[in-house]
C-alpha cells in the first residue's frame, strides 16, 4: 500500500517564502517519493474563518494554485483540488464533531491566543471568535482523515492539530470501529532546519505581521526590496558578525545546499557586509525562484487551464472520499433503509403471525457509550437485562450464544433477571428461541 502524503494552504492572501519553504517545496518533494499518493488542496473553507472579502478569496485561490503548479507539481501523479470541492469534507466534519470533546477545542492554540488577547484588552474572552476559529482543528481533521493520510507535512506551529486529529480518528475508532480502524493516525512531517521561515523582522513570516518577502508577485524587483528591509545589526563591513539566529542566516538556510550554508556563516564571521550579504540572499533566491516565475506568469494569463486541473483533482479525490464516507455512514449507523424480501402473501401472514408470538432480543447502546441488551416477552414484558459491555460485538456474540444454547448460557451470562422474573420463565422463551432458530 502507498503512502500517503497531504497538505494544503488557506487561500487568504498571495503566497510568500513561508508558504514556499514551509509547506509547497517539501510537499512537492514529498510527492515525487516512490510509493507516495499524494492530497495536495486549496483549503478555502479555512479561508473563510479569517476572511469575509470575497474578491480576495477568489483571487488567493488563483494565485495558490497557480503557485503549485509552477513550483512543479505535477496534477498528473496527485489529487490537486479545492477544499470546496469535496462536499464529503464538511459531512465528515460533522460526524468527528459529535466525538471531539469541548475540553479538547478549548485546548488549541488558536483560540487560547484570540482569548488571551481578548483578556488583554479587558475584553470578554470570547469577544469576536467565530465558532469556525473555535472549531478549525475538527475541519483540519475532516481534510487529513478523510483520505487516511499516514503524512502531513506542516510548520512546527502546527504539530498540535495533527495531534488533535489523531485523537479524535482514536476516539471515532474506539466508538464505531469494533474492533477495525476505520482511520489510519496521520504523522506531522516537519523539515527541521527550516520548519517556520522568519520574516523581515525576525518574527515567523507571515501576513499578519506584514513581513513578508514574496514569491512571485512583483518579480526580481519586489524581491530585492523586500530582502533589503530584512533587520540585522549595526555592525559596520569588516566586523565579525553573528550567524545564529539570524534571520538574513536562516533564510539563506532555505534555499542553500550544506556547503554553501558552511561558507556563508565563514564569511560572516570574517567581516562580509550586512549589504553585501543580502545580495547573496537575493541571488540565491532568485536562482530557484527565477524560473518559476515565467510559468506562474503564464498560468495566471490563463486561469482556466487551472480550473480544469482543479475539476480534474477533484473527480480524483472523490473517487476515494466517496466509498470510505459511505462506510463511516454505516458505522454511524446513518444506513439504508432496505424493504424485507417480498414473500407470498399466504405464506408471509401465518409466519408474521409466528414471529410476532415470539420473545425478542433489542440491542442497544446508551448516553454512557456502553453497549446493552435485553430479552422481552411476546407482549411486551421485560424478562432479562444485560449489564454494560464495552464492544458491541460482544453484546451480539452473547445474544447468539443465548438464541442457540438458551438457559444454559445464563450462567456465567453478564444478565440480570427482571424483577419478579421467575428463571423458569426466561427459560422458556429462550427455548421458543431455541426452537425457532432450529
Amino acid at each position: 500500500m502507498k503512502t500517503r502524503v497531504l497538505t494544503g494552504i488557506t487561500t487568504t492572501g498571495t503566497p510568500h517564502l513561508g508558504n514556499y519553504v514551509g509547506a509547497i517545496r517539501p510537499a512537492i518533494a514529498a510527492s515525487r517519493e516512490p510509493n507516495v499518493q499524494s492530497f495536495f488542496f486549496l483549503a478555502d473553507y479555512h479561508a473563510l474563518i479569517k476572511c469575509d472579502d470575497p474578491d480576495r478569496i477568489e483571487r488567493s485561490r488563483l494565485e495558490i494554485a497557480a503557485t503549485w503548479l509552477a513550483a512543479g507539481l505535477d496534477p498528473q501523479r496527485v489529487a490537486f483540488y479545492r477544499q470546496s470541492d469535496i462536499p464529503e469534507t464538511p459531512e465528515l466534519t460533522w460526524l468527528l464533531t459529535c466525538v471531539t470533546s469541548k475540553g479538547q477545542m478549548n485546548r488549541a492554540h488558536a483560540y487560547k491566543a484570540a482569548m488571551e488577547a481578548n483578556q488583554a484588552e479587558g475584553e470578554d474572552p470570547d469577544a469576536g471568535i467565530s465558532m469556525g476559529l473555535y472549531s478549525y482543528p475538527i475541519l483540519m481533521a475532516a481534510d487529513i482523515l478523510l483520505f487516511n493520510a499516514h503524512r502531513v507535512p506542516v510548520g512546527r506551529d502546527q504539530v498540535q492539530h495533527i495531534e488533535m486529529a489523531r485523537d479524535v480518528a482514536q476516539r471515532f475508532n474506539h466508538l464505531f470501529g469494533h474492533g477495525h480502524d476505520l482511520f489510519v493516525l496521520p504523522q506531522a512531517t516537519v523539515e527541521e532546519e527550516v520548519a517556520t521561515l522568519p520574516g523581515l523582522d525576525g518574527r515567523k513570516m507571515s501576513k499578519s505581521y506584514d513581513n513578508i518577502i514574496p514569491l512571485f508577485e512583483g518579480g526580481e524587483r519586489a524581491l530585492r526590496e523586500a530582502v533589503a528591509r530584512i533587520v540585522t545589526d549595526s555592525k559596520e563591513p569588516g566586523e565579525p558578525k553573528e550567524t545564529e539566529d539570524v534571520p538574513l542566516v536562516t533564510l539563506f538556510d532555505a534555499f542553500a545546499t550544506p556547503p554553501e550554508r558552511a561558507a556563508f556563516r565563514a564569511e560572516l564571521r570574517a567581516g562580509l557586509g550586512w549589504g553585501e550579504a543580502k545580495q547573496r540572499l537575493v541571488a540565491q533566491i532568485q536562482g530557484q525562484v527565477g524560473p518559476m516565475r515565467a510559468t506562474y506568469d503564464e498560468l495566471m494569463a490563463h486561469p482556466e487551464r487551472i480550473e480544469e486541473v482543479l475539476q480534474a483533482g477533484a473527480r480524483r479525490a472523490r473517487a476515494v472520499a466517496q466509498p470510505f464516507l459511505a462506510e463511516l455512514r454505516r458505522a454511524v449507523g446513518l444506513r439504508p433503509m432496505l424493504a424485507a424480501p417480498a414473500r407470498p402473501a399466504a405464506a408471509s401472514a401465518p409466519a408474521a403471525e409466528a414471529r410476532a408470538a415470539l420473545p425478542a432480543f433489542k440491542q442497544y447502546r446508551e448516553s454512557d457509550g456502553r453497549f446493552y441488551f435485553k430479552l422481552a416477552a411476546a407482549n411486551g414484558t421485560l424478562l432479562l437485562q444485560s449489564q454494560g459491555l464495552a464492544d458491541a460485538r460482544e453484546a451480539g456474540a452473547w445474544v447468539k450464544r443465548l438464541k442457540s444454547e438458551g438457559e444454559a448460557a445464563l450462567d456465567g451470562a453478564p444478565v440480570a433477571l427482571a424483577d419478579g422474573v421467575p428463571r423458569e420463565s426466561v427459560a422458556a422463551a429462550l427455548a421458543a428461541l431455541r426452537a425457532a432458530e432450529a
